[in-house]
């Protein structure tokens, strides 16, 4: 699914370059973060690269402890960005580790999707985690089918083999992991637990498609799709003759494989706007939208529901397929999400 825009509620003014000299990328890294606030600058020097070689290009430290980066990934076959927030007692030189939390966005959005449209910021500041959000562009949080031939773009592997290990080997993120996203990427987050079990502690999805074969689901992701310009057919294949493919990558058919992991899904119902929701037209997509969500969401139930597989579920009524509901809802599943790994506050 797509994000519906929604109004930008605040701009960090952060300028990147999009190609810079091999000097000046060299001057960024060993600049660093230092101790994220105050002393001398600690340099990242030789930035350990990912096992396939992705590498960190760029960093630039945009606040106190929240660090834009730049990585080189052979998965994708070009270089984005993920935004990090880093807790207060966070150095570079650290022996420790800390517990992380994955963000992933939604579509026709990126990497600053989650600082642009809540308070993430204040959220992290108070316990003791790293808060990773990489770009996911409209990737739909897999490796691309591609007519079975496979290649770029690798969005699975860029967010749980890449990202995950850079920021392992870069920046302290430990092995306790939890993941959050919304729309596509609460899609996301579900089917990387499951195709990943043990990766995460806790998965939450925010009026995320949990149940892909679900009756005409396929074809509202492939009219998504193709509204992000995009040929439908390649991320996943072509439905029913590569249902195979498709299951491979369905929360729902994967149920069995998240047992174990904490689970959290919201969506609304009705149709009809929520609280602090825009005042729209009742054929508005982010209305409609929302319903073929909350219904696909609760076959997601009924079918944990069958396994006896425990989760936390909100489906609720009002409320359109933006970032007013999923606020709301991310900020009541965060001590869960915390807690799951092992975050302090403090």
């Amino acid at each position: 699914m797509h994000t519906t825009p929604t109004v930008r509620r605040r701009q960090h003014r952060v300028t990147w370059r999009r190609s810079l000299a091999s000097g000046a990328v060299t001057a960024v890294l060993t600049i660093g973060l230092g101790a994220v606030g105050s002393g001398p600058a600690q340099a990242l020097a030789g930035p350990a690269r990912a096992d396939d070689g992705a590498r960190i290009t760029a960093e630039k430290k945009i606040a106190s402890h929240e660090v834009d980066i730049a990585i080189a990934s052979p998965a994708l076959g070009r270089t984005v960005k993920t935004r990090i927030l880093l807790p207060k007692n966070w150095t570079r030189n650290a022996t420790a580790t800390w517990p992380v939390l994955y963000a992933y966005h939604g579509g026709q959005d990126n990497y600053t999707s989650w600082t642009r449209n809540t308070d993430i910021e204040a959220w992290a500041a108070k316990y003791n985690v790293i808060v990773v959000m990489p770009e996911g562009d409209n990737g739909s949080y897999t490796d691309w089918y591609n007519y079975g031939k496979g290649g770029t773009p690798k969005w699975e592997t860029f967010h749980t083999a890449e990202v995950r290990q850079l920021m392992e080997r870069n920046y302290h993120a430990g092995a306790l992991r939890a993941a959050i996203g919304n729309s596509s990427g609460g899609a996301g987050a579900m089917s990387y637990a499951a195709r990943h079990p043990g990766m995460f502690k806790y998965a939450a999805s925010l009026s995320g498609i949990l149940s892909m074969r679900s009756i005409g689901i396929p074809a509202l992701l492939m009219f998504t799709n193709a509204g992000n310009g995009q040929d439908p057919f390649a991320i996943w294949g072509v439905p029913w003759s590569d249902d195979a493919n498709w299951a491979a990558h369905d929360p729902y058919s994967l149920a069995p494989k998240l047992r174990g992991t904490g689970l959290y899904f919201s969506a609304g119902t009705t149709g009809r706007p929520g609280p602090g929701d825009p005042d729209v037209a009742p054929w508005d997509i982010g209305l409609l939208s929302e319903i073929a969500v909350g219904a696909n969401n609760k076959d997601f139930q009924k079918r944990l529901d069958q396994l006896n597989i425990p989760y936390t579920a909100h489906i609720y009524g009002d409320g359109r397929h933006n970032w007013p509901a999923w606020v709301r809802e991310a900020s009541a599943v965060w001590p869960a999400l915390m807690k799951s790994i092992g975050a302090r506050r403090v």
